[in-house]
This record gives C-alpha cells, sequence and structure tokens, in this order.
C-alpha cells in the first residue's frame, strides 16, 4: 500500500430488497433477423392471457398479420391483441402515427365487429406523420437511384429526423391550434424550399394540413393520455403488459446493417424508451426467428437464395411484403445472425415460425459460420462492406418429406425437424418456448426445447 494511502473499502452484506415480482411483468417480443418473422401472431397468441399489449416503435411501414378461424388482418399501427376482447392495447411515444393510417385501421377493426373504445389508448407524445415526410422521403429515393436504402415511402425516417432535430409535431401539439400553426408554419416553410429547390418536387399547402390535422385531432381525442404514466400504474397493480415492437433486430438504427436499416430501435432497450417504463419491469424477452431468412429492401443479404430453392421459399411462405406487397428477398436461416440478435436482446426464449414452409425441402442448410479473407468465424460485422463480402458456411441437415403445417404436438414433428430446432436452441444458447407450423393461432407447438 502507498504511504498515506486510504485503507480499502470494507464490503458490507446487505439484506436483498424486498421487491414485488407482480410489478415486474413485462415480456418483450422481437423480431430476431429483418422483420417480418411472424411477431404478430406471436403477439395475438400470447395477448390470450395478457392485460395489456403495448407498441413501442416504428410506423405504418410495418404490417402485422393476424389470422384466425376464416378471418385474416394486416395491422400496421394498432397493437396486435386488438383482436382479443378485453385487452388494452397501447401506442406509445416511441411510435410515428400516420393519421391516415391509424384512422383506416380502426374504422376496418369497427366494422369486423372489435371495440376499441376503452381498450385503445394512443401516447399524448407520440409524433405525428406529416404528408411533407412522405413526400421528401419519396424524392430522396427517387434522387437515389441505384444507393436506394428501399424505403417503404411511408415518412418514418424525415418523421423520426423531426423528432431529433426537435422540430417534430406531436399529438398533444394538436390540443392548441396556435402551436400547431406556428409548428406547421416554419417546417412547411422549410421542407418546401427543399421539395422544391432540391428535389424539383410540388411544394405543400399549409392551410390545408392545418385544417387535416385538426379534425384528426377531433376523432382521436378520446385516446389520448399519458400512456408512461398509464403503464407504470398498470405493473404496480399487478398487470401484465406484452411490449410489441416493429422490423427486427437486424434493422435496428444503431445495431443493425447501417444505412440499410430503419430509423429507430426495434431491440430490446427500444421497449423502455418508446413506452416509458423501466427496465427492471421486463421479465422475459422472446426472440422471434423464422425457420429460414427474409429481407425486404437492399443491403446485404449472406445466406440469400438467388436459386430455385429461394424461389420455392418465396411462394410456398408466401413472401410478400404485408405493407408494400414487395417479394421477399429468400435465404437459409443464419445462425451466426441469430446469435448476435440474441446477444444485443438478451433473449430468454425463442419462437420459430414458418417450419411447415421447410417440408419437402431436402437438404436443408443453416449457416454457422462466415468465411472472409481465408479464416472463419462467428462475429456477425454490421458494417456493410464487411458483411456483404462474408461467404456463409454452412451446416448441412436432411430434410423431411412430411407436410407439417397444423401439426400442434412437438411429438408429431418428424426427427428431422426436431433436430433443427435442437440445433437453433444449442447454437444460441437459449431454449425454444414455441414452433409455428402454420398461419392460424391453433397451427402452434407449445414445447419448450431447451438449449
Amino acid at each position: 500500500m502507498f504511504a498515506g494511502a486510504a485503507a480499502p473499502p470494507r464490503f458490507v452484506e446487505r439484506t436483498p430488497l424486498a421487491i414485488d415480482v407482480r410489478t415486474m411483468s413485462v415480456t418483450v417480443v422481437i423480431g430476431s433477423q429483418w422483420g417480418d418473422e411472424g411477431k404478430g401472431k406471436l403477439v395475438d397468441l400470447l395477448s390470450g392471457d395478457i392485460d395489456i399489449v403495448a407498441r413501442y416503435q416504428g410506423g405504418a411501414n410495418a404490417g402485422h398479420t393476424i389470422r384466425w378461424g376464416d378471418k385474416e388482418f394486416v395491422l400496421h399501427l394498432l397493437p396486435s391483441g386488438i383482436f382479443r376482447p378485453g385487452v388494452v392495447c397501447v401506442v406509445g411515444n416511441g411510435v410515428v402515427i400516420d393519421p391516415v393510417a391509424l384512422l383506416d385501421e380502426i374504422r376496418t377493426v369497427r366494422e369486423m365487429g372489435y371495440d376499441v373504445e376503452g381498450r385503445l389508448m394512443i401516447s399524448h407524445k407520440a409524433h405525428l406523420i406529416m404528408p411533407y415526410h412522405k413526400a421528401i422521403e419519396r424524392a430522396r429515393e427517387h434522387a437515389r437511384d441505384a444507393g436506394a436504402i428501399g424505403t417503404t415511402g411511408r415518412g418514418i425516417g424525415p418523421a423520426y429526423v423531426d423528432k431529433f432535430a426537435r422540430t417534430g409535431v406531436r399529438v398533444v401539439d394538436l390540443l392548441d391550434r396556435d402551436v400547431l400553426r406556428k409548428k406547421l408554419t416554419a417546417s412547411i416553410a422549410e421542407k418546401n424550399a427543399i421539395l422544391g429547390r432540391v428535389y424539383d418536387a410540388d411544394e405543400l399547402n399549409v392551410e390545408r394540413i392545418i385544417e387535416e390535422y385538426v379534425e384528426f385531432d377531433k376523432v382521436i381525442d378520446p385516446y389520448v393520455t399519458d400512456t408512461s404514466n398509464y403503464l407504470n400504474r398498470a405493473l404496480k397493480m399487478g398487470r401484465d403488459v406484452l411490449a410489441e415492437g416493429a422490423q427486427g433486430s437486424l434493422l435496428d438504427v444503431d445495431f443493425g446493417t447501417y444505412p440499410f436499416v430503419t430509423s429507430s430501435h426495434p431491440t430490446a432497450g427500444g421497449a423502455c424508451t418508446g413506452l416509458g417504463i423501466p427496465p427492471t419491469s421486463i421479465r422475459r424477452v422472446i426472440g422471434v426467428v423464422k425457420a429460414y431468412c427474409t429481407r425486404v429492401g437492399n443491403g446485404p443479404f449472406p445466406t440469400e437464395l438467388t436459386c430455385d430453392v429461394g424461389e420455392r421459399l418465396r411462394r410456398v411462405g408466401a413472401e410478400f411484403g404485408a405493407t408494400t406487397g414487395r417479394p421477399r428477398r429468400c435465404g437459409w436461416l443464419d445462425l451466426v445472425a441469430l446469435r448476435y440478435t440474441s446477444m444485443i436482446n438478451g433473449f430468454t426464449d425463442l419462437a420459430i415460425t414458418k417450419l411447415d414452409v421447410l417440408s419437402g425441402v431436402d437438404p436443408i442448410r443453416i449457416c454457422t459460420q462466415y468465411s472472409h479473407g481465408g479464416k472463419t468465424n462467428m462475429r456477425f460485422p454490421t458494417e456493410t462492406k464487411t458483411l456483404a463480402a462474408v461467404e456463409p458456411v454452412y451446416t448441412t441437415m436432411p430434410g423431411w418429406p412430411e407436410d407439417v403445417c397444423g401439426v400442434r404436438e412437438i411429438d408429431m414433428l418428424p426427427d428431422a425437424a426436431r433436430n433443427m430446432v435442437q440445433l437453433v436452441a444449442s447454437f444460441v444458447g437459449v431454449d425454444v418456448c414455441m414452433i409455428s407450423t402454420g398461419p392460424r393461432r391453433s397451427e402452434t407447438v407449445m414445447a419448450r426445447i431447451a438449449a
């Protein structure tokens, strides 16, 4: 010890705090790939035993397809628990709201015979997508030409840009027409200058937009509340909350394949900032993984199949965007990427979807390493140039000829299918809690396959 140095601190053993686990009851459902993993089905399935389903990020560029009985619906903004009577649905502050899409969705759900009043809550802090956001995004993508990111043109990115530039319009701004006019006048003047001078596009009318959004306020006013306060009070009362993200972890603006990403955080951390709930309230994080991989839009995709097998996956799996109808790029399951997203999210469980699509595919290949520069490794590089240069190293497994669509018991799955599921669990080090064998609620195997 140096002369005059203080004695090292003594660590005193303390009595653990008494924490009521009933107040720690948030389950987060996260896409573990590039989106389109089937999160909507899982949320719909789980919400039968949940009090509240809360959407925490993204906008109307995402589509969650729900099928039950002979019904099917694609949700874009409303949480996937809306078709479960009695479940409260929350649209959190992390979501950017397109008024046109929201009102159309509410109207359609009502027409289908489901109550919305008293069950839907919209954060007063959520930002609104304005007509100029869509106009700028479309003009920008057109100008990029070959370098386009592949956005949906729904205005999501520009809305988040304005949010972080502190010039965005929030739901609460609709309550004061003077504030709304001041914000919109300044924003539209700037956006018109960009549209006209940079992109040679048509300018927008300020008065028309103000009137349109004032009318929107009259319709959504009954649903608007302080959702963060509501959720935290509900947690203290022992209510169960299911937090639902849009897109997938590999599209996270920080941890995804930048710049070919979305403009928000579909990862677990986004649930806290997008809903205003504490990290300590999260008890379960379920990563949803498709039995193969898909990607919409541009960007590197190591296991992409441009052959007949890829086309078969697209056709049998109906791999077309729920929002845009765009054909999805298809490829083999990538466990290097899955282990990476498990690391950044802290998955406690995995849910495997669309296992039935692989029926009849033989052999099945699963990426377990990358080769780059003459070396193999299991690191997922998010930098675009490196990821585009890696070569997947595959583990080959036998397929199964049996059609497993609709199978509900683990013992009814062929050995080859069970072996594939076991490989996924063991490689990632996370238990599989559910296997989807079809799009409907009933077409599900609820079984735990230990890692």
